[in-house]
């Protein structure tokens, strides 16, 4: 019986470790490569061409997401599955729009991983049930009605932390660029989204779900 290939990226060896291990107990379902960073992961990717990909969102260089829609670009049948820590709505509705195939958070039991491999390797689409249900709730404060949807994956990750509260040295740290490259970025997005302060950003990202209101 033919297997289905899988590629991994994740940027942490320990993550893709497990990955590797549970995905070869599965018996149909085999690894047969791995990237730790978005520009790797783009070239590995039509190297090797695998039936699915798993791919992280927080990538060193450049973003999951951004590795996403460059692969579905150039081949828009890929079948990727994006496996992140991030559970918020948007963070779901931003992959898929992005050409994803499937959607599961890390935190989710090892064999719905699986399951969505399998799924998406056959030709379908798989976000995990909880998140799915989410994401159905949540058309209210859709990107497109809040100016989200113009921001670039890359300032899209930017925004997120800086609505964390987190400093434009400490999101350059992170993200692996420039001090003067996230300033730029945070710039940028001000001026898309059409607010002026970091506080501003916080209160549109605690709408959406992705910051949690203080208690």
């Amino acid at each position: 019986m033919k297997k289905t290939t899988v590629m991994l990226v994740d940027d942490h060896a320990v993550v893709r470790a497990g990955y590797r291990l549970l995905l070869s107990q599965a018996g149909d379902l085999e690894v047969t490569g791995e990237a730790e960073r978005g520009e790797e992961a783009c070239q590995r990717y039509f190297e090797i061409t695998p039936d699915v990909a798993i791919i992280d969102l927080s990538l060193p260089g450049l973003g999951g997401l951004a590795v996403i829609r460059r692969i579905c670009t150039r081949e828009p049948s890929a079948r990727l599955l994006a496996c992140s820590i991030h559970d918020e709505p948007v963070y779901v509705s931003r992959t898929l729009e992005a050409g994803a195939k499937g959607y599961i958070t890390k935190s989710s039991p090892p064999e719905l991983l699986v399951e969505a491999v399998r799924r998406i390797a056959n030709g379908g689409r798989f976000v995990e049930p909880a998140l799915a249900q989410r994401l159905a709730a949540s058309h209210p404060t859709s990107t497109k009605t809040n100016g989200l949807d113009s921001l670039s994956a890359r300032e899209f990750d930017v925004f997120c932390l800086l609505a964390r509260g987190l400093t434009p040295r400490e999101t350059a740290e992170q993200l692996h660029m420039g001090y003067k490259t996230a300033c730029n970025y945070s710039t940028a997005i001000k001026a898309k989204l059409g607010i002026n302060t970091t506080a501003e950003m916080a209160r549109l990202a605690m709408q959406l779900g992705i910051v949690q209101e203080a208690p």
